[in-house]
């Protein structure tokens, strides 16, 4: 198969305009191809990397997400039309090959593997405008490649993302608990949110390690946004972290950085200067100051578990099933400050917000996965589960699981999302399959409890699953992956386990623009 660590074949650089100065080279350096850049008066857009080398041989290839998984991660056969973010494996039986970028890049990079070679996209935009660098020099991306034989594809994969991540930044001890999102669905109070925390404290009584009560959204003075201060629902969130420690309960809230109603009419200055819609900017020095104090707020009322969300989609218009290979469609708009390329942006959204959380925990959700990796000790890897619609919970879950279980504890600690226990919804049957996958695979375990759903069948599952998944010590893989993009045969501990996801609910068609939850 290919090796892309050498002299491209082919190299394209392309700027807003004309092209006055850019230039950019490949230098071969600790045991990569990094690619460096520069430009004192053109604006650059992206550059194109191209390696020939014909495929004559059965390959199969799995390629990487933006952000979360959709359900939508596969192996599959080669295609030149599709496009794999940040990283792909080729595997023909006998090796599997990593091929991608080191996290934390300057660029957001993708790739494309047809039958006559290798293409690389690095996309060095700022919003949909060429970046400005004004003579300064940058290291776009770090290019790795590597090949396993005598292993599984899994443990490729897993290997391959140690290299890709050489720093990941893991939770000091295992994180899991309850959040009352797939339930309460934003309907809940501080009545409600006290009982929710009571049930995840019985269910863990004695557990050396205690779990999260995440208060999700449903809190804050508008709908999914800012002002970031409490409705009249959960009046002082200080004293609801304070209850929650006296019930030996960690305290932990959602919140969404970009998007504050009131910030956003009053300063529209500080947006983002697209058409479609208006959010924060994160690139203005009074939105820096804005996210500052909102984190330190939330931090300060004694929250020891911050949970971002919609950071993607805020700076950029899309969700992850949307992003095109470019990240956002080429258009007449750019951040406040044009000097920094988009992946240079995100990051440093990503480390304000780390910085000022202090010793919290931070959970990274529609966070770009490679960009967060060695910033967050959590991220969510998939869109959301379901307490309502199992398909949604077999597509997005078990899918997400399965394709980016490598990336857990190599490049942060990868959430996969909630178990939803509604009453007359799921049955337990499946749920409870969906829970011991999750308590058994090393990942965080969240679960989003209905109080009058639950049974006392139930509370012994789930007081199971909750003191196996407070140590997260043991070893999960998907054996079936290969062909099977939502895995039921798992080695678990080394013993071969199978799941009946289907049972008798059978695959629905899923919409991910109007599926409800």
């Amino acid at each position: 198969m290919i090796d892309i660590l050498r002299t491209p074949d082919d190299l394209k650089i392309y700027c807003e305009g004309e092209n006055t100065d850019a230039a950019f080279e490949t230098v071969l350096e600790n045991g990569t191809l990094a690619v460096y850049v520069t430009a004192s008066t053109a604006r650059i857009k992206r550059i194109l990397l191209r390696w020939n080398f014909p495929t004559r041989t059965p390959v199969r290839i799995m390629g990487d997400k933006w952000e979360r998984a959709y359900g939508d991660m596969t192996w599959g056969s080669l295609n030149g039309e599709i496009f794999m973010p940040w990283y792909f494996l080729a595997s023909d039986g006998n090796a599997t090959v990593g091929y991608g970028v080191k996290t934390g890049a300057n660029s957001f990079v993708c790739f494309q593997y047809d039958a006559q070679g290798i293409t690389c996209h690095i996309d060095l935009r700022n919003g949909g405008k060429g970046v400005c660098l004004n003579g300064r020099e940058l290291k776009a991306c770090e290019i790795v490649c590597k090949k396993y034989e005598n292993i599984s594809e899994f443990e490729a994969a897993k290997r391959f993302c140690a290299v890709m991540c050489a720093h990941p930044v893991l939770p000091k001890e295992p994180v899991y608990g309850s959040n009352n999102w797939y339930y309460a669905y934003g309907v809940s109070s501080k009545e409600d949110i006290i009982r929710d925390c009571e049930i995840i404290a019985s269910l863990t009584k004695g557990l050396a390690n205690r779990p999260y009560m995440v208060i999700d959204d449903g809190w804050s003075l508008n709908s999914c946004g800012g002002p970031w201060y409490p409705n009249d629902k959960y009046g002082d969130m200080g004293e609801i972290a304070r209850e929650f420690k006296k019930m030996d309960v960690k305290a932990g809230i959602w919140f969404r950085p970009l998007h504050d109603i009131e910030e956003e009419n009053n300063h529209p200055e500080r947006c983002i200067n697209r058409q479609e819609n208006r959010f924060l900017d994160p690139t203005h020095p009074e939105v820096k100051e804005y996210i500052k104090d909102t984190v330190s707020r939330i931090r300060n009322w004694g929250y020891t578990l911050i949970k971002h969300d919609y950071s993607t989609f805020d700076l950029f218009g899309r969700y992850g099933f949307s992003l095109n290979g470019m990240i956002t469609s080429d258009g007449d708009w750019q951040f406040y400050d044009n000097t920094k390329t988009n992946a240079e942006i995100v990051k440093e959204l990503y480390l304000l917000i780390q910085h000022w959380a202090g010793d919290a925990v931070v959970i990274g959700c529609n966070t770009v996965s490679h960009l967060c990796a060695g910033i967050h000790a959590v991220n969510r890897v998939g869109d959301d589960t379901s307490g309502r619609h199992w398909s949604r919970t077999r597509a997005l879950g078990v899918n997400s699981l399965a394709f980016r279980l490598c990336q857990n504890n190599t490049f942060y600690s990868a959430d996969a999302d909630c178990v939803g226990i509604l009453e007359e919804n799921i049955p337990w049957h499946l749920n409870r399959q969906w829970l011991l996958l999750l308590a058994y695979s090393g990942t965080p375990l969240f679960v989003s409890i209905q109080p009058k759903a639950l049974t006392e069948e139930m509370k012994k599952d789930l007081a199971q699953a909750f003191e196996i998944n407070s140590l997260q010590q043991n070893c999960a893989l998907p054996l079936d992956w290969t062909y099977n993009n939502t895995p039921c045969v798992w080695e678990i501990d080394g013993n071969k386990t199978e799941f009946d996801f289907i049972g008798d609910v059978y695959p629905t068609l899923l919409d991910f623009n109007t599926q409800p939850y």
